[in-house]
C-alpha cells in the first residue's frame, strides 16, 4: 500500500483545513495511513512529520507494520495519553485537529488537559475518511477477493437452509465455512431472518426455526486481508405464492434500476431515488425503510452514504453497496444487495451470486 502517498495527501489537506497537525485516533484511519493493524494506536500527522504511538504490547507488531512514521512506545501509558503528552511538548502545533466523530468526551478532555495555553483542539473535517472513499488500485483486488469468497459461501449456505433448522445454526455454518475459506472474521453479525422475521431489516440470526414456507433474508460478509464484503440474498423455503414472487421481482427490479444509475458524476441521492421510484410505482416505497447503500472498505460502513438528500458524486474507484428492500411487518421481507465498484463508465458488480428467486 502507498502509505507515504496517503500521508502526503493528508498533510496537503491540513493546510486547506487551517490545521497544523491531525490526531488520528480512529483505528481504520490509522491503518489506512501507516499500516498498523493492532487495537491500540494513535497517529499524529503534522506538516513535515508523522509520529505513531502505542503501548508495550505492540512493540514488535508496530516495528513490522508501521510505515512512514516515527514509532514511540510508552509501556505504562495509553496511546492517546502518550500522544497528548508529546503534543503538549511541541508548542509549534497550535491548531490541532481531532476526529470528533471518533473521539469520546473523556478522550477529548485527556488531550485538552495537557496542551499548552496557545494550543487549541479543532474539530477537523473528515480528511482521512474522504481519502478512503476512492480506493487505490492495490485495494481493489483485496475487495474483489473478499466478495468472491462471500459469493462462494452462498453456494454452501443454500444447502443448509431447510425447515426446522434454527437461524443460528445456519449462521454458524456459514461463519465456520468463512473461516475455512481464509476469512479473518465476519464483517458484521450474520443476518439470517426467516418467515415473519424477514421483515426485520437487521434481523440477526436467532434461535427461531426456519418455517416450512416463507422468505429467508441472508445478509453476510467477511473480512479478508483487512477488507470487507457485504452481500444479501433472499431465498424462499417452499413454493412461493404469486404475491411473494411479485414482491421479490419488484425488489430485484428496483436493485437493477439503482445499479444502472451507478456511474461517475451521478449523485448518490439519485442512485437512491432510482430504487425508490420503481418501488413507488408498485406502491411499495413506504416499506423501504433504510438507505440504498453505503461505502465499503476497511470498514463495513464507510462514506459515502447512498441515501435521499445526499449530494456526494460517484467517482471511479468508489466501492459501495446497492441494497433496496421491502419489509412488511409481521408478514415478510425481501432484500437484495451487491457490493460494486464504480468504473469509468458504470459499475462492476463484485458479489456474483445469482439473484433469481431460489425456492428451496
Amino acid at each position: 500500500m502507498d502509505y507515504l502517498g496517503r500521508l502526503g495527501r493528508t498533510r496537503h489537506r491540513l493546510g486547506a483545513a487551517r490545521l497544523q497537525a491531525l490526531v488520528v485516533s480512529h483505528l481504520p484511519n490509522v491503518r489506512y495511513l501507516c499500516g498498523f493493524t493492532g487495537t491500540a494506536g494513535v497517529l499524529i500527522c503534522g506538516p513535515s512529520e508523522s509520529v505513531f504511538f502505542t503501548d508495550g504490547r505492540y512493540r514488535e507488531q508496530a516495528r513490522k507494520e508501521v510505515r512512514g512514521a516515527q514509532i514511540k512506545i510508552r509501556p505504562a501509558k495509553s496511546a492517546l495519553a502518550s500522544a497528548a503528552e508529546w503534543l503538549g511538548q511541541n508548542n509549534s502545533y497550535a491548531r490541532i485537529g481531532i476526529e470528533a466523530a471518533h473521539l469520546s468526551v473523556a478522550e477529548r478532555n485527556l488531550l485538552a488537559g495537557v496542551l499548552g495555553k496557545r494550543q487549541r483542539l479543532i474539530e477537523a473535517p473528515p480528511l482521512v475518511d474522504e481519502l478512503r472513499m476512492v480506493k487505490e488500485r492495490a485495494e481493489l483486488p483485496l475487495l474483489r477477493e473478499a466478495c468472491r469468497v462471500t459469493s462462494q459461501l452462498f453456494r454452501g449456505l443454500i444447502k443448509v437452509i431447510r425447515a426446522g433448522v434454527s437461524e443460528a445454526e445456519v449462521a454458524g455454518e456459514v461463519e465456520f465455512a468463512a473461516r475455512q475459506a481464509g476469512a479473518e472474521q465476519m464483517a458484521f453479525p450474520t443476518i439470517i431472518a426467516a418467515g415473519p422475521r424477514s421483515a426485520l431489516p437487521h434481523g440477526r440470526a436467532s434461535r427461531a426455526s426456519i418455517p416450512a414456507r416463507g422468505f429467508v433474508v441472508c445478509d453476510f460478509g467477511v473480512i479478508l486481508a483487512g477488507y470487507c464484503s457485504d452481500m444479501t440474498r433472499t431465498v424462499h423455503v417452499g413454493k412461493p405464492s404469486v404475491a411473494g414472487r411479485d414482491l421479490y421481482e419488484a425488489v430485484r427490479e428496483a436493485q437493477q434500476a439503482a445499479l444502472a444509475a451507478v456511474k461517475p458524476g451521478e449523485s448518490v441521492g439519485e442512485v437512491d431515488q432510482s430504487a425508490r421510484k420503481l418501488l413507488q410505482r408498485r406502491n411499495l416505497a413506504k416499506f423501504f425503510t433504510h438507505s440504498t447503500g453505503h461505502g465499503v472498505g476497511l470498514e463495513i460502513h464507510e462514506s459515502p452514504r447512498i441515501a435521499a438528500g445526499q449530494t456526494d458524486e460517484l467517482r471511479p474507484g468508489m466501492v459501495i453497496t446497492v441494497e433496496p428492500g421491502v419489509y412488511m411487518p409481521g408478514k415478510w421481507g425481501v432484500r437484495i444487495e451487491d457490493t460494486v465498484v464504480v468504473t469509468d463508465s458504470g459499475c462492476e458488480v463484485l458479489t456474483t451470486s445469482p439473484k433469481e428467486l431460489i425456492a428451496l
